[in-house]
């Protein structure tokens, strides 16, 4: 029986489907020497399973009335972070990796976190994450459509990304409007394509997906590259300047680097 009322402004939608809670907890493959992360805790569904399989659990909640009935378990092996997790410091906190990450994320906040998950990835082994299905589309999405964008290139390039589980509104209490997809990221080895310069290259995917509608050429100008600097970096990663940044691959986007840099 859910006591706490959800609250839209947190993307409050609490899971209790125990067929898909067993598919995440199955895709973080976990023992108990690993240490766990995880982000919005809710109710403590996932969190009652992840203790008892891990060494110990670090929760990040910004809900006050959530992190007063997380912390009334008196675990020794649970640690809850208040705030918000897009400026908690988590460098000062996870100072042990590396962790698992399982989480479902609130959906109004589910892109700017993974933007976070980026810039710590040296931190996770394993990211088992739930997502509004159209946003987990998008991270996998390939070149030439319209989910194709920013996150699917920077997500692609340091994760293999595979779907663990496509989720029906009534998994959740209450309902969201929309499917839900569970996704596991598996970090590589080395980048998918070198990225040349990791700040410039960022620069570089964020400029070619400024203005969509626009041709490439015309989006960098947009995002702030100088006209002699795109033109010079077009023409030799053999890119035509009327394509939009939705055709370009990993290796278009190395070698746009390289040449800008």
């Amino acid at each position: 029986m859910i006591s706490h009322r959800p609250r839209k402004c947190f993307g409050q939608h609490f899971l209790h489907d125990r067929s898909v809670i067993d598919k995440i907890i199955s895709a973080a493959q976990l023992d108990s020497q690993q240490r766990v992360v995880e982000i919005g805790p809710g109710l403590g569904v996932l969190t009652d399973e992840l203790l008892p399989r891990s060494a110990h659990v670090q929760v990040m909640e910004i809900d006050r009335d959530l992190i007063a009935r997380l912390e009334t378990r008196n675990d020794s092996r649970l640690t809850v972070h208040s705030g918000d997790v897009l400026k908690l410091p988590w460098r000062e906190f996870l100072k042990q990796p590396p962790y698992i990450m399982v989480a479902n994320l609130p959906y109004n906040i589910s892109s700017q976190v993974v933007f976070r998950l980026i810039e710590h990835r040296d931190l996770f082994q394993r990211l088992v994450l739930m997502f509004q299905r159209e946003v987990g589309e998008r991270l996998v999405a390939p070149p030439g459509g319209k989910d194709y964008g920013i996150l699917s290139v920077l997500c692609q390039l340091w994760y293999d990304i595979r779907t663990v589980a496509l989720v029906k509104p009534g998994a959740f209490s209450p309902p969201p409007k929309v499917d839900s997809i569970v996704l596991n990221f598996q970090p590589l080895q080395h980048p998918r394509v070198d990225p040349v310069d990791e700040v410039l290259f960022k620069k570089v995917v964020k400029g070619a997906f400024t203005q969509r509608r626009k041709t490439l050429r015309n989006s960098l100008l947009a995002s702030g590259f100088a006209a002699e600097d795109i033109d010079y970096a077009l023409q030799q990663a053999e890119i035509s300047p009327s394509c939009r940044g939705e055709t370009l691959s990993l290796q278009n986007f190395s070698a746009l680097t390289k040449f800008f840099a």
